[in-house]
């Protein structure tokens, strides 16, 4: 009976964890995606090479979209940033995370539907 509370316990504990983690998520800033990829504009608009300071900030944009609310507002914010800034290609951008070896789960680009990046 004591190990059925424990592992009750344990689970109230976990889902309460996520619930935390989800709400954090919902909160990322578009402002501080959109600064941390200024420095892609460049590769964005002409391709060639994406700089040091550009796939940090990649980088930097997927290690904090870890659930899958964070990657559905930041997929929103990168549409927006896509918005604002005159002749970015979309190829450069769909290519960009390999460029940075990064690996996302969804394409970036202006067709993708965020409400379905998991």
């Amino acid at each position: 009976m004591a190990l059925i509370k424990l592992l009750g316990v344990m689970v109230f504990f976990m889902v309460l964890a996520e619930v935390m983690v989800t709400d954090v998520q919902a909160d990322i800033d578009c402002n501080s995606v959109e600064n941390e990829l200024l420095p892609c504009i460049s590769f964005l608009q002409n391709g060639n090479e994406a700089s040091l300071a550009c796939c940090n900030g990649v980088k930097s944009v997927n290690n904090t979209a870890i659930t899958t609310i964070g990657r559905q507002q930041t997929c929103r914010c990168l549409q927006n940033a896509a918005n604002q800034f005159p002749g970015i290609n979309p190829k450069n951008a769909a290519e960009l995370p390999d460029k940075c070896g990064v690996r996302i789960p969804f394409t970036i680009g202006p067709s993708t539907d965020c409400s379905k990046v998991k």
